[in-house]
């Protein structure tokens, strides 16, 4: 997958700027503050319905601006060409696809971005929801059906924490279809989320070994959100007085997590942050390949500030893997990396919102 057109406007400082893409690795280059994130932010966004930046969406809009839109035309595999768009203007969000309104779920499973970012290592660091929502994008994006379980059970938790909010402790009659709704979407969930992850083990497995191998060999952990050896409806009923205490749904699908232990840092804690920077970026590569053997292309793959996240020899890793790929990459820096002044490469020069060529 490629983008071959970019448009964005309204976006932080970038008021209305127009990008041609090719195959290979693009880099955007130019001072603090120009705007150069910004581009990755609005690919981001059409894969993932928001950004990877902390913040409201309403950090996104210009200043002084009621409209936001990023508009992209994208080759998938050989001969497939689609325009998606999203928008905002005033408080409503739009998703287009090939010129139709569509549900937002629907656009982003029809783009695939990953982004190594600077914030990147809180997916092994931070909460277990930002585990949960890497986990459940890759899964989206091999197994459409996810997407429906996933709004039911949603919907379900929705319904049981209003009832746990109201303070209701009436009869089972009132609880017993949502618990088991949860219970099944649960079941459903849950069972998607393992097949990934055991195909995304044996692939972590090499990224992890290229990038660092002085930790050597990576398991991976994971919990459901619940007893092992119990369904989640029979939980939630023996629960039901704990969570109406809370005024909340306490076990589930949605507590989920997951963590890495290597052999020689069986801990989180035993990582540095460069080793956590690193381990989140192999875990991004693993989630790429993944994709790649599951779809028959790669996602496009953003770089923020590459230079800065990464030493040069790691550097020179990930873009000789990434070359070797032939993934679509765009690369931000102040100047362009090391790695990457010897490799083909197309370069643009962002300032004060502005966008241009150079090579």
């Amino acid at each position: 997958m490629r983008f071959e057109r970019l448009r964005i406007q309204g976006l932080r400082c970038l008021a209305d700027v127009s990008i041609e893409l090719s195959e290979g690795i693009h880099v955007f280059v130019g001072p603090n503050g120009a705007g150069k994130t910004s581009v990755l932010e609005a690919a981001y966004l059409l894969s993932h319905g928001r950004s990877f930046r902390s913040g409201a969406r309403e950090a996104l809009l210009q200043r002084g601006s009621s409209l936001l839109s990023v508009f992209a035309e994208v080759r998938a595999g050989a001969d497939v060409r689609r325009r998606l768009g999203l928008g905002r203007e005033g408080s409503r969000w739009e998703a287009r696809l090939d010129g139709g309104d569509v549900p937002l779920g629907v656009l982003v499973q029809a783009c695939a971005v990953v982004c190594f970012e600077p914030g990147s290592h809180a997916l092994i660091a931070g909460a277990a929801e930002e585990r949960r929502r890497f986990l459940d994008w890759g899964v989206f994006h091999v197994e459409h059906a996810f997407l429906t379980a996933w709004r039911r059970y949603q919907r379900a938790l929705k319904q049981r924490n209003a009832l746990l909010r109201a303070g209701t402790s009436g009869p089972d009659e009132v609880f017993v279809p949502w618990e088991r709704e949860l219970g099944e979407m649960g079941g459903t969930i849950d069972a998607y989320r393992r097949a990934y992850l055991d195909r995304f083990s044996a692939a972590l497995s090499m990224s992890a070994g290229y990038l660092l191998p002085e930790l050597g060999p990576v398991t991976l952990r994971y919990r459901r959100g619940w007893a092992e050896e119990e369904g989640l409806s029979d939980v939630l009923a023996e629960q039901r007085g704990r969570d109406l205490a809370r005024g909340h749904t306490t076990v589930g699908a949605h507590r989920a997590d997951w963590a890495l232990a290597f052999e020689h840092a069986p801990f989180r804690e035993h990582l540095s942050r460069g080793q956590e920077k690193l381990t989140a970026l192999s875990c991004l590569l693993a989630q790429a390949e993944l994709h790649a053997a599951c779809r028959g292309e790669w996602p496009i793959v953003c770089l923020d500030d590459l230079a800065s996240e990464l030493d040069l020899a790691h550097q020179a890793a990930v873009v000789e893997r990434l070359a070797a790929a032939g993934a679509q990459v765009l690369v931000t820096g102040t100047e362009c990396p090391v790695p990457l002044q010897s490799r083909p490469h197309r370069m643009f020069h962002v300032e004060q919102g502005q966008i241009r060529p150079l090579l």
